[in-house]
């Protein structure tokens, strides 16, 4: 009978250890794949040519989705490309890349893509088409996946049902640049983006800021308040209305508090020791003097 059971322990002992050498080979190709993909995400924001910047960006965008087709690559975090940004659902049921490309004019291309999580690892991904200059009314249209506000979103907000608030960043012209809230809805694997959930302005489908690009905008989620936090802007000078190249924080601050799937505006707000920083993360290429890898 010990001889049996013997024998079981090593049947159980080789099938556990195929499997911890299968998973073990897996994460070995992943961390593979994703130094091919730091090298060439590190390419799109140290070459000073546009032109390279744009292949290393067109060699990325290949490597990445190949890396993805790998069975399981849901549950690799690419925890070392600092270029890119990779935020997951609260469930852990799809992630969203998103990353900017500078261009010398001082404006930027966006890049991201949906991952979804399926029941045999096999790959899910819905790409996201940045299609900026082509929006008309950017703040009032809702858009698919084909005809994406692109922007570089840093937090992911549940709402309410398969509905979730992103905040991103992004910049936008030589002289002023944006931050965002977009309203991003899933619905039985397919993606849009823009909701009328907003209190102040029933038309809204996103909220976009305008601002200097020589300021700094607090844009964050206060998830113990509920409420989206946000500096107030004006322009320097009266005169200067709609001219974003001169609107900066005035020092008092709003909200959009959420409630029931809506966001509720709230004006005044106090904020007490507000952290800045996160946006000198999301430079310019003419600020490159800081040191910072990317734009985010």
């Amino acid at each position: 009978m010990k001889y049996i059971f013997k024998s079981i322990y090593i049947l159980l002992f080789l099938a556990i250890g195929e499997k911890a050498y299968s998973q073990t080979s897996a994460d070995a190709k992943m961390l593979v794949w994703e130094d091919s993909l730091k090298n060439l995400g590190e390419g799109i924001f140290k070459q000073n040519a546009e032109p390279e910047r744009l292949d290393n960006n067109f060699k990325f965008v290949k490597t990445l989705v190949s890396a993805l087709k790998e069975n399981q690559s849901f549950g690799h975090d690419f925890t070392s490309l600092k270029m890119i940004s990779i935020i997951s659902s609260p469930a852990k049921d799809f992630r969203i890349f998103s990353w900017n490309v500078p261009l010398d004019d001082g404006s930027y291309l966006y890049y991201g893509s949906v991952q979804f999580k399926t029941a045999d690892g096999s790959l899910k991904l819905i790409p996201l088409l940045d299609k900026t200059f082509e929006i008309q009314e950017p703040e009032k249209e809702a858009l698919s996946n084909n005809e994406w506000y692109g922007a570089q979103y840093y937090e992911l907000i549940p709402l309410g049902t398969n509905q979730y608030a992103l905040l991103g960043w992004k910049g936008h012209t030589p002289t002023y640049t944006q931050k965002v809230i977009d309203i991003l809805t899933v619905d039985k694997g397919t993606v849009s983006f823009g909701q009328a959930v907003f209190s102040d302005d029933k038309a809204l489908k996103r909220k976009i800021f305008n601002y200097t690009r020589e300021a700094s905008l607090i844009l964050k989620y206060e998830s113990e308040n509920k409420r989206i936090v946000f500096d107030h802007l004006v322009p320097a000078d009266p005169k200067l209305i709609g001219n974003y190249r001169y609107y900066g924080p005035d020092l008092s601050y709003d909200a959009y508090e959420i409630k029931s799937s809506t966001l509720h505006f709230k004006e005044n707000i106090p904020l007490t020791n507000p952290v800045r920083g996160d946006e000198d993360q999301y430079l310019a290429p003419d600020r490159k003097r800081v040191g910072k890898e990317s734009g985010i």
